[in-house]
């Protein structure tokens, strides 16, 4: 083979090639702590983070990790509180039945400061269960599983997992799905935490690999879009962004019963 057409020849193959796959970027850990109510999630304030467990909530002090005090409630009441997220003044926590059929849905409204319930916003019977909520924009955000077995109804899956937007009023006002590179790291779960990140990004997570995936809403379509995926020293379930240093996100250790603090990295606009 002549020396020109060899050349050309290895060229066009190296283009055809698949590019080598980029590293994960990780999460730098910066603490943990202690909770035996770390088992579904953790929010947190200035001074706080509270351990979300079912029917139990304990609040921390963040300096020292040091218990300060708790919440426990009725178990048939409160069956299975998915996350909680410091909005305002209030505690606002994401509820369900699960792994009861058919799926119902609960916002729970807590008094930080004193620990107490506060009130109800029952939504009853969505198109999933109800696992996170937060606010952006004058909205509420939150997202509804749904699963392949245990808690999951007929004719819906992993798949089926949405993230809505309601007005103040809780009416729905817009959705999406997620993209498939995302769901099929949910299954056969689904989405059990989610937080707007200060870069104006949705940081989210499944129930049980150490990642986080980030998001962006779409400029066209119905499908969140899939920025990067981020590797955490955490196991799925809620999170939350750290209000005095945005770039700080608090999670758990499922298996361990650990509050995690991580720092993000830094993803590149697209």
């Amino acid at each position: 083979m002549r020396a020109p057409v060899a050349i050309a020849l290895a060229a066009a193959l190296a283009a055809a090639a698949p590019a080598a796959a980029q590293p994960m970027p990780q999460a730098e850990v910066l603490g943990r702590w202690k909770a035996p109510e770390a088992v579904q999630g953790v929010a947190v304030d200035a001074r706080h983070f509270y351990a979300v467990a079912n029917s139990r909530i304990g609040k921390y002090d963040k300096a020292t990790g040091a218990k300060v005090a708790e919440w426990s409630g009725d178990r048939d009441r409160f069956p299975h509180i998915n996350s909680c997220a410091v909005i305002g003044r209030e505690l606002v926590c994401a509820a369900s039945n699960f792994p009861e059929t058919p799926m119902t849905s609960s916002v729970e409204i807590f008094d930080p400061r004193r620990m107490v319930h506060l009130r109800t916003i029952s939504l009853g019977q969505q198109i999933g269960s109800l696992t996170w909520v937060d606010r952006r924009d004058g909205a509420w955000w939150a997202a509804f599983a749904n699963y392949d077995g245990k808690g999951g109804e007929p004719g819906r899956g992993h798949a089926h997992t949405q993230l809505v937007r309601f007005d103040d009023q809780w009416r729905r006002t817009e959705g999406w799905s997620f993209p498939a590179s995302v769901t099929a790291r949910f299954a056969p779960m689904s989405s059990s935490g989610g937080v707007w990140g200060a870069d104006g990004r949705l940081y989210v997570t499944g129930h049980d690999h150490a990642e986080l995936y980030v998001l962006d809403l779409p400029k066209g379509g119905s499908k969140l879009d899939h920025v990067a995926t981020i590797g955490a020293a955490i196991e799925g379930q809620a999170i939350a962004i750290d209000p005095v240093r945005r770039d700080v996100l608090y999670g758990i250790s499922r298996p361990n019963r650990e509050v995690v603090a991580l720092r993000l990295p830094a993803i590149p606009p697209r």
